[in-house]
Order: structure tokens, then sequence, then C-alpha cells
């Protein structure tokens, strides 16, 4: 079966995150400083061929912690769904 995976990688809320505080600060320049806290961090899409979605998640989750995002600095967030 064919899976599709969405996943959300964000920095920890712990950490400073320069891109989030410039268009945070922006908002304000553009007439919208009701906009706050900002956070930004990338999206990705794949498409996994698995015998179960249970399968499936386990190969999101291990392509996640290898290499989709730094574990010290980010987490991260994924669904799994039929394609």
């Amino acid at each position: 079966m064919k899976f599709k995976a969405e996943i959300d990688v964000m920095p920890l809320d712990a950490l400073l995150d320069p891109q989030g505080k410039a268009v945070t600060n922006s908002m304000k320049n553009i007439g919208l400083p009701e906009i706050d806290g900002v956070r930004i961090g990338r999206h990705v899409r794949l498409f996994v061929e698995a015998a179960t979605k249970e399968v499936a998640e386990q190969k999101v989750e291990e392509a996640c912690k290898k290499l989709l995002s730094n574990q010290i600095m980010e987490s991260y967030a994924f669904s799994v769904t039929e394609a």
C-alpha cells in the first residue's frame, strides 16, 4: 500500500528563532501589530510504500529521527494517511 506523510519540523520553543523574530517584527511594519510569536519551520510531504499504516508510521518516524530533523534543536510531528 502507498501512504502519504505530512511532517512539520519546528525549532524547539526554548531556542531562538531569528527568522520568526524578523517576521514578527515585520508584522508591526505592515500594520498587523496583533500578530506575535511567529515561529518558522518547514513542512515535508513524502510517500511511503508499506504493508500497513503502522509500518509506514515507523518508517516516517525513523526518517524524522535520522534525517529530517535535528532533535537537539527541533521537534517534529507527522500524520500518515493512505495515498
